[in-house]
């Protein structure tokens, strides 16, 4: 068991993040125990860009804080998630039949819905985060790691099992239909609960937590629904696609909450 959980660890860290990990084992069954370890990826990740954020947001006010966090965010994940955005946007906006629409997605260059949808969604996160940052620095810090493990939970809701694959080869049909549901619900109730006992601090915090992890998977079933339908499956662009939903959801959430 500790081997098993050690190399779904260094699978997470190391495909999720540009941590140098090294990577042993490449199968399903090490991808699937990876994606219930990925909220583990983003407790590492979004302490680091909650600490980044703080520290802008203490130096040079809310709205710089929440441009680190985020920039810090993307930085340690090169982008990958915000590039599965960009992608199946233009995908899911070119109106061409599944096959078509998925080569759109595997291209480089990134064409007008793609653009739009990546200008919209970070301008909803730094809005989000500001706010949280200017009412205080404990508050943005708990928004931003909130995000990034709530972002992460969302992988596992993509790679459920009965989710298939859209194609052949890649992330998408390593991991597709790996998940079983009571792990998953295990681990979203784990994350909720962890973000909780962090926000205990305040009563609001503790309360509105875990109600933003929910409306941020939330918000990542609803595009996985779409993606399904109009796919016939997921690519790793879709996880990397419902992980953004997913953080913007509860970025939003927790921006709307009572300060």
């Amino acid at each position: 068991m500790g081997a098993a959980l050690s190399e779904a660890l260094r699978f997470a860290f190391g495909t999720l993040s540009v941590l140098r990990v090294r990577v042993d084992r490449w199968d399903r069954h090490t991808g699937g125990r990876a994606m219930l370890c990925a909220p583990l990826v983003g407790v590492v990740l979004g302490a680091l860009a909650a600490a980044a954020g703080a520290l802008f947001a203490w130096r040079a006010g809310g709205l710089l804080g929440a441009v680190a966090a985020v920039s810090v965010l993307a930085a340690l994940t090169r982008g990958l998630h915000l590039d599965g955005l960009a992608d199946v946007a233009d995908g899911l906006g070119s109106g061409k039949p599944a096959e078509d629409a998925l080569r759109i997605m595997k291209q480089s260059d990134i064409g007008p819905f793609g653009v739009l949808t990546l200008l919209l969604v970070l301008l909803a996160q730094v809005a989000a985060l500001a706010t949280r940052f200017e009412n205080s620095l404990w508050h943005g810090a708990l928004a931003v790691l909130a995000s990034a493990v709530t972002a992460r939970c969302a992988l596992a809701l993509g790679c459920l099992r009965g989710v298939p694959p859209a194609r052949p080869g890649g992330l998408g049909a390593m991991v597709a239909s790996t998940v079983p549901p009571v792990g998953a619900l295990a681990v979203w109730a784990a994350s909720a609960l962890a973000l909780t006992m962090a926000g205990l601090g305040d009563g609001w915090s503790a309360l509105l937590l875990p109600a933003a992890v929910v409306l941020g998977l939330g918000c990542a079933r609803l595009l996985l629904h779409r993606c399904l339908r109009r796919f016939g499956g997921i690519t790793g662009d879709v996880l990397g696609a419902m992980a953004e939903s997913a953080a913007t959801g509860c970025l939003l959430t927790l921006a709307l909450g009572p300060a």
